[in-house]
Order: C-alpha cells, then sequence, then structure tokens
C-alpha cells in the first residue's frame, strides 16, 4: 500500500462551520492534513480550500467521496501534479550582518524572492513557489540563523483555461 502526498481542491459555500465539517471529516478517517488553505474565490458567495495529505488510493478516494456527500461542498477535484501549478508562501526572517547579509540578498537573488523587511541584524524574505524551492532556501539560509518563519499550504490551480467551478457548475446544483 503506498502512501502518497495529493492535494484536493474544493469549492464550498462561503459560510461559517464549513470548515469545521471539512477538518473533521479528515480526522475521522484518521487522515493527518499537510497543509489547509482556504479563500474568497471570484464570487464572493463561494470559498476554495485547498488541502494536502498523504494516504494510499483506497484511503484518497474513500475521503473525496465523502467530502463530496457534505452539503456546503459544491465540487471537489483531485489535483493530478502533472496538471497542477502547485504553490506556497513563506516569509523568512533571517540574522544577517555584514558579509552574511550580502551572501542572504545575493542568495535571495537567486531564488527571485523579495526582501519585504530589513533591520539591524536582520532580514524578511517573501518567496513563493513549489514547496521543494522554498525548502531549498530554508536549507540554504539555515547556517546563518534562522530567526523565525511562516508557511502558507499549497494552493493548487489546474492547468489550461479548465477552471475548477463556473457558473454552469452552480446551475447544476440549483
Amino acid at each position: 500500500m503506498s502512501n502518497e502526498r495529493f492535494a484536493v481542491s474544493i469549492i464550498v459555500t462561503n459560510q461559517s462551520g464549513v470548515l469545521t465539517r471539512i477538518s473533521s471529516l479528515f480526522s475521522q478517517r484518521d487522515f493527518n492534513i499537510d497543509t489547509f488553505t482556504s479563500g474568497e474565490t471570484e464570487n464572493p458567495a463561494l470559498a476554495r480550500i485547498t488541502i494536502t495529505a498523504s494516504g494510499d488510493n483506497r484511503k484518497k478516494d474513500q475521503l473525496i467521496k465523502q467530502i463530496s456527500k457534505l452539503y456546503d461542498v459544491k465540487k471537489v477535484v483531485l489535483m493530478t501534479p502533472e496538471n497542477t501549478i502547485l504553490r506556497e508562501l513563506l516569509i523568512v526572517k533571517v540574522k544577517a550582518t555584514g558579509d552574511r547579509l550580502r551572501e542572504v540578498l545575493d542568495a535571495s537573488n537567486v531564488f527571485r524572492s523579495k526582501v519585504v523587511d530589513m533591520s539591524p541584524g536582520s532580514v524578511c524574505i517573501e518567496l513563493t513557489g513549489e514547496s521543494s524551492k522554498l525548502n531549498a532556501f530554508l536549507k540554504y539560509v539555515e547556517p546563518y540563523g534562522i530567526l523565525e518563519y511562516c508557511r502558507t499550504g499549497l494552493i493548487a490551480v489546474e492547468r489550461g483555461s479548465a477552471c475548477l467551478y463556473t457558473e454552469d457548475d452552480s446551475k447544476e446544483t440549483a
């Protein structure tokens, strides 16, 4: 049995209690959520949730079926890695002065990140990209001294012109 990581995008009604019901479902099925992001969509009545977790195919399929049955869920899609743009945001505060500051700033340029704050003794850097890119940057700056960092969960959008949820979908569920 393979225990692979997967991403699920979910369109839900944008109201209180929906996130609790979805996260409870993961807990009931003994799934650990790796990342969980949620935000309003182009339609303020809807929210888009992206969840990453790990599990075998049987448990993954069962989980998707159970999420689909929840009242406020409009659509659930397993995001296939080969057809999905996956991104994450990282803000990291690195201890750096003098020559070490120059080295950290040079690294931030190589990783195409953005300096969002500088103060005596530290620099805050914002970086977006795939998880592997963020992990590589953290590993690089670790010897300089990471004072703190914060990461978002993954967000996912299907490549091409296809959309997760369209007005035609809302007519089908009405």
